[in-house]
């Protein structure tokens, strides 16, 4: 048996979890609603105030998608009820972002600014404190979606390693190169 598929899911309080005939998962809460359409074999069933999912036999297809569709219905149950954020820095002399309504305008050093559109799903705040790096906060309900942006972002300027420059996330280290070596 999976370790990860085996564990239960605690459903929290203000949390109701649905599954239809076609296998929907739909998930409400708090903050939202997520839906997942899951594979026919796996089962969904609620018991004493935890999800249990089972699969039907241990072909390698079943034993891969048990752990997997237990981590997504467990963020999805995290992420109604908390919610995700991911924090971006931007590192480098100049570069800037503002954040209007859905769009993000980014200055990363290139000759045009760039506009980012965000999904309806995302909400963002872009902070800029004196002597520390411009940060984007990306927060949201759905783990993939906020994960997609993220990367996204960080994309279209990524860290190098020499001088540390680009948009990076706020945990991520970046492992910096040594230059030339100078002359004779």
């Amino acid at each position: 048996m999976s370790r990860i598929g085996r564990k239960l899911i605690p459903v929290v309080a203000g949390v109701t979890l649905k599954v239809s005939a076609t296998n929907e998962v739909t998930v409400k809460g708090p903050k939202g609603e997520l839906k997942l359409l899951v594979d026919r074999d796996i089962k969904i069933e609620e018991k004493d105030g935890n999800i249990e999912i089972s699969r039907p036999t241990d072909q390698i297809r079943h034993r891969a998608m048990h752990g997997l569709y237990r981590s997504l219905i467990a963020n999805m149950v995290i992420g109604v009820t908390e919610g995700f954020n991911r924090t971006l820095e931007l590192v480098g002399v100049g570069y800037r972002a503002t954040v209007t309504g859905q769009e993000i305008d980014l200055a990363l050093g290139y000759s045009h600014n760039i506009i980012l559109q965000l999904p309806k799903e995302i909400s963002a705040v872009a902070t800029a404190e004196k002597g520390k790096n411009p940060t984007i906060t990306l927060s949201s309900i759905d783990k993939q979606l906020i994960g997609q942006v993220a990367a996204k972002l960080r994309s279209l300027r990524k860290p190098e390693p020499y001088k540390g420059k680009g948009v990076r996330y706020s945990d991520e280290i970046v492992r910096r190169k040594a230059g030339k070596s100078a002359g004779k």
